[in-house]
């Protein structure tokens, strides 16, 4: 079964070692000769599921001339048009553009995660000199600076999980870093801009609703009173386990909350079905098009070289609900 629990890890870890060929992966192959891939990775770190991936994927990796993923994570340039991308014009503050209740239950918000944060780190985290000040500066420092829509992103992943799992690169960071040490040619199929505007494009409107929506759950795990029906460990665990097929991966746009909520007043379903259907149809179907397009030209351009595509399988391209639709654009022509 692709399913299987936490202790069922330990048990797989014995069986990749025997019956690696039989493994599910998140590996797709382009017949050709030299053959190129497809590999879905998962945007935690690296050491929560390297030893679950097969061999037939590291080897996919190790015999492939050129790795390409969805922007360059080493590029320091990448590094600093994601920051600024998300920045607000210069002389605006957060403070002057939100309504002033939400400010101040923001302002709460992050005041409370900066007191449980040290608190949520394990100790292999604290064993490697990761502190709780410099982690909350890491990942909300300057907040006041940031625009309303990538504020919301970072409320999101500040819960006790995804703290537990910061600290060491993440898979694709980690992969970039290998085929560097490996001499390998790397690449990037997107530009920054087009990863950041998207989520720029919400109307603000739109953008204070997603903000209050993301607050309201989270002051509400806060008080108890609900329960996130997935979590980061539910991702990797899926994710360890080829699960394809699971909820967590056919959930459209993981990348962001999911504000669909049936108790939600008339107008207000109306809005968060605008922003799904937004997303959706830029950080998916737009996306995987404008992916497929640049990859069916380096494979046009570059056909005696073996690629090895490393791309979030999580969201868009490698979704398998979104599969035959996404890679119709890739595969018609081999």
């Amino acid at each position: 079964s692709n399913k299987c629990s936490f202790n069922e890890q330990k048990r797989l870890l014995l069986l990749m070692s025997l019956k690696q060929s039989e493994l599910n992966s998140f590996l797709w192959t382009i017949k050709r000769d030299p053959p190129s891939y497809f590999y879905g990775t998962i945007h935690v770190p690296y050491t929560r599921v390297w030893d679950f991936i097969p061999e037939n994927s590291k080897q996919a990796f190790q015999e492939s001339s050129i790795v390409c993923f969805e922007l360059d994570l080493t590029d320091p340039y990448t590094i600093s048009a994601l920051s600024s991308c998300q920045l607000l014009p210069q002389g605006e503050n957060l403070q002057d553009l939100l309504p002033r209740d939400i400010y101040r239950r923001l302002k709460t918000h992050l005041e409370y995660v900066k007191l449980m944060l040290p608190s949520w780190m394990t100790p292999d985290q604290r064993g490697k000199g990761l502190y709780a000040d410099y982690l909350f500066n890491a990942i909300a420092g300057n907040w006041e600076r940031k625009r309303p829509v990538w504020v919301m992103l970072m409320v999101n992943s500040l819960t006790e999980a995804d703290i537990k799992t910061r600290g060491a690169p993440v898979l694709d960071l980690y992969l970039a870093q290998e085929a560097q040490r490996m001499r390998k040619r790397t690449g990037a199929v997107e530009k920054v801009e087009e990863q950041c505007h998207p989520l720029n494009g919400l109307n603000f409107s739109q953008v204070i609703f997603a903000l209050n929506q993301t607050l309201l759950q989270q002051e509400s795990l806060r008080a108890g009173g609900l329960q996130v029906p997935y979590t980061t460990e539910h991702l990797i665990k899926h994710y360890n386990c080829g699960d394809l097929n699971s909820i967590i991966f056919n959930h459209d746009t993981s990348q962001v909350p999911n504000f669909k909520n049936a108790t939600l007043p008339a107008s207000e379903q109306v809005t968060a079905q605008e922003i799904e259907h937004y997303f959706r149809q830029e950080l998916i179907y737009k996306r995987n098009e404008r992916m497929g397009r640049r990859v069916r030209a380096l494979l046009e351009e570059q056909p005696d070289k073996s690629f090895f595509f490393a791309f979030g399988a999580e969201t868009g391209l490698m979704s398998e609900k979104h599969t035959q639709s996404s890679y119709r654009h890739i595969f018609c022509f081999i």
